[in-house]
């Protein structure tokens, strides 16, 4: 549930505002780019991770993006304030309002819309389905988190009326790319494996995490394509997202998981440590 109060250009409206017109080429074409932040004991977290990918798809996009990271986050974190929301997750959009056959009269070059909703409940595991060609790795907005979002929500309403959660999207060339809006991972033993960005995944601030800054030991985490039967042969299978962590898989089409490994949970464990030392390195505690 969308909280009360919105961000529209640096100020704080209420979401029953009209704010928005037809004349925001953006708007009508899905021509922007957007990331969900976790907002967790009133900060945001990774939001430098976030604003950097953004501005990086931005720039391949041409929509104009703000200059100020952290004037956009004292602006986000009134919103938080305002709908009394430390605790949930938040949408941060920038839309190019100029361009193209259809534009109309606006007075910003792009608008920077932010809200915040409530924390979802995703339950104890996943059940994933399959999608042929379901990402393009060859294209060169392939990876780029964009507003033309309608093929992923259609994917994912086909599979929830098939009687699952979530999607594998798989690339031309039959490897796994990821699902509609998380990364996927497989364990063996203690080798963790997700797809490369050349598969035509995003390149989510979980998953870089995971690949980056948790360590382990013991555990390994790296690239690798992988296929189908990959994921149906493996021990364990986890999603990753800012709003889930990281999620078991219970099932990939006919295929039970087994998750008899112990890997997502030695990740998890050190994620959640992680995620603990950024909220008080952010509001200054001692660790």
């Amino acid at each position: 549930m969308v909280h009360c109060f919105i961000l529209h250009n640096g100020q704080i409206r209420d979401s029953r505002e009209k704010l928005l017109s037809p004349g925001q080429v953006g708007l009508m074409n899905g021509w922007g780019v957007f990331s969900t932040i976790r907002v967790a004991d009133g900060v945001l977290f990774a939001f430098e991770r976030h604003w950097a990918r953004m501005s990086k798809d931005a720039a391949l996009l041409h929509v104009p993006f703000p200059k100020q990271p952290e004037e956009t986050r004292a602006a986000l974190l009134r919103l938080v304030e305002a709908n009394g929301a430390p605790d949930c997750t938040l949408r941060v959009v920038v839309v190019r309002n100029r361009g193209g056959a259809f534009g109309g009269p606006v007075e910003t070059d792009a608008d920077l819309i932010a809200f915040t909703a409530s924390l979802k409940d995703w339950g104890r595991g996943v059940k994933l389905a399959y999608v042929e060609q379901g990402r393009h790795a060859g294209s060169r907005f392939a990876g780029a988190k964009i507003l033309s979002w309608s093929m992923n929500l259609t994917f994912l309403e086909e599979a929830q009326s098939a009687g699952f959660d979530e999607v594998v999207l798989l690339n031309e060339r039959g490897e796994v790319a990821e699902c509609t809006s998380a990364n996927i991972f497989i364990a063996r033993d203690r080798q963790v494996f997700t797809p490369p960005l050349s598969s035509g995944c995003l390149p989510g601030v979980t998953r870089e995490l995971l690949l980056g800054e948790i360590r382990v030991s013991g555990y390994e985490i790296s690239e690798q394509t992988l296929y189908p039967r990959d994921l149906e042969t493996a021990p364990e299978v986890f999603i990753t997202s800012t709003t889930r962590d990281l999620l078991p898989v219970e099932r990939i089409g006919d295929y039970r998981i087994p998750n008899s490994g112990t890997a997502r949970a030695a990740l998890q464990a050190a994620f959640s440590r992680y995620v603990e030392q950024y909220i008080a390195a952010r509001k200054g505690i001692p660790v």
